[in-house]
């Protein structure tokens, strides 16, 4: 079947075409900006990219070139050219979480990890787990994991114990599935192991208060069998009110304060802890990554490999050999004693304990960061007010305002004491770090977008 992809560079719509891919169909897609990674993880894969929402990519010029299926990411909406093409001409279509669960997710035991935060990391990681333990799974990662190389595959079948059980850990967004379908995601997966990592007020364009993202989550807790397993926070009290709301499956819970599953940090920034489960020590873990918020996603993981069968040692043990995703807090490289990150910052929760890793592992050392309002809430300003405080940890911030942003990032820098900049585009961004930028210094961009290259930028700057 010939299929063509709309929005086909998102992290989740590249996945989706690398699967459909993988099972044998020919595949090609369509987005407005086609950058690295995901750019060069589908050009391996021998699809076609074509820039922009030209009508012609989807056959008006000759009908015979017409896909068999249009699947559509969630970012098409009415107005878009191709969009209002593929209506007109009454091509098929349908959602990408609706095409991976009916093609993909129907016929494998299902991993889905929720939650405003660390989704893509704990998926990376539940899949590294299993893989470590010999399962052989498939997975979709809203990123690309080091331990893989890619963000999605199938699986292996004849490596696993369970052929017929094989694994399939998913990334499971809370944001809509596309223009003509406003449930989450995640509905359309139907877990039978569902991580509810945590929950925060994100995504203000199209949810607008909390409780609207707590009956989306309800909605997944709902679709979880009896003979299934929930893995909650138990630290979130806004999971504690989804679980009131209704549940038929076991819970686990895991927290470092409370919780079934336990960590005990060893080192204050998270880089080596213990686990323990109804306190009995499982073991420690030593590895490369940072933050609490680290340590809370792999309880999590190791949760949730345990309920599928793995063993809690095995679980912990394989965590060593974890590496994580590219762009969360990724050593871009060092010159000039300059160290360069690209983190994939996107709320100021996930901003405040990524600094807040950082700083415990770098001590007194100058932390700078460039920033990118990039996701809708943030260019609405819904995070206005809590971005300054989430930015504690930095010794300078360079706010990126461009002129089309719907608030004033004064607010932000003002705030900030002293430390705070803007800079009207990303060249101006650079400089002003560079000028900053001394030996022993760690700078840090934090964007959910490609935030046109600015950590390679800054490294070449160097010089």
């Amino acid at each position: 079947m010939k299929l063509h992809i709309l929005g086909i560079c998102g992290t989740f719509m590249g996945g989706v075409a690398a699967l459909a891919r993988e099972l044998g169909h020919t595949v090609e897609g369509s987005d407005q900006n086609i950058y690295p990674p995901m750019s060069d993880q589908l050009a391996a894969l021998g699809i076609v990219l074509k820039s922009g929402y030209a009508p012609e990519h989807l056959g008006s010029a000759d009908p015979a070139a017409a896909p068999d299926l249009v699947i559509v990411g969630n970012a098409m909406s009415r107005g878009n050219a191709a969009v209002e093409y593929l209506l007109n001409a009454r091509l098929p279509y349908v959602s990408g979480p609706q095409w991976i669960g009916e093609n993909v997710l129907a016929s494998r035991r299902v991993f889905a990890v929720a939650g405003t935060h660390g989704k893509t990391t704990t998926t990376a990681m539940l899949a590294w787990i299993l893989e470590a333990c010999g399962m052989s799974p498939g997975f979709l990662v809203g990123g690309v994991p080091e331990n893989f190389g890619v963000s999605a595959r199938l699986g292996s079948p004849a490596l696993s114990p369970q052929p017929a059980a094989l694994d399939f850990v998913i990334e499971a967004d809370e944001y809509d599935t596309a223009f003509f379908d406003k449930r989450s995601k995640f509905v359309h997966y139907r877990a039978q192991i569902a991580i509810l990592n945590n929950l925060e007020f994100d995504h203000a364009d199209i949810f607008p208060d909390i409780a609207a993202i707590q009956r989306q989550f309800h909605h997944l807790v709902r679709t979880v069998p009896g003979s299934g397993r929930l893995i909650v926070n138990a630290e979130d009290e806004r999971l504690v009110e989804v679980l009131a709301m209704g549940a038929w499956t076991p819970v686990t819970t895991f927290g470092i304060d409370r919780g079934e599953w336990r960590a005990r940090l060893v080192d204050a920034d998270g880089s080596r802890f213990t686990v323990s489960y109804a306190d009995r020590e499982i073991g420690e873990v030593h590895w490369s990554l940072l933050g609490r918020h680290n340590v809370m996603n792999a309880l999590a993981a190791v949760a949730a490999a345990q309920a599928g069968g793995v063993e809690a040692a095995d679980a912990v043990a394989a965590l060593a050999q974890f590496r994580s995703a590219k762009r969360r807090l990724e050593l871009v490289g060092e010159r000039a004693g300059i160290r360069v990150y690209d983190d994939f910052a996107h709320h100021p929760t996930a901003i405040a304990t990524t600094l807040a890793g950082l700083r415990a592992r770098v001590g007194a050392a100058r932390i700078l960061v460039g920033m990118e309002p990039r996701s809708n809430s943030m260019r609405a300003g819904a995070h206005a007010a809590e971005l300054a405080p989430s930015l504690r940890d930095a010794d300078a911030v360079v706010f990126l305002q461009k002129p089309e942003l719907a608030w004033d990032a004064q607010h932000v820098t003002g705030a900030l004491g002293g430390r705070g900049a803007t800079a009207p585009n990303v060249a101006a961004l650079i400089d002003d770090l560079r000028r900053r930028a001394r030996a022993g210094d760690h700078v840090v961009f934090m964007s959910n977008g490609g935030f046109d290259d600015a950590p390679r930028r800054f490294l070449t700057s160097l010089g």
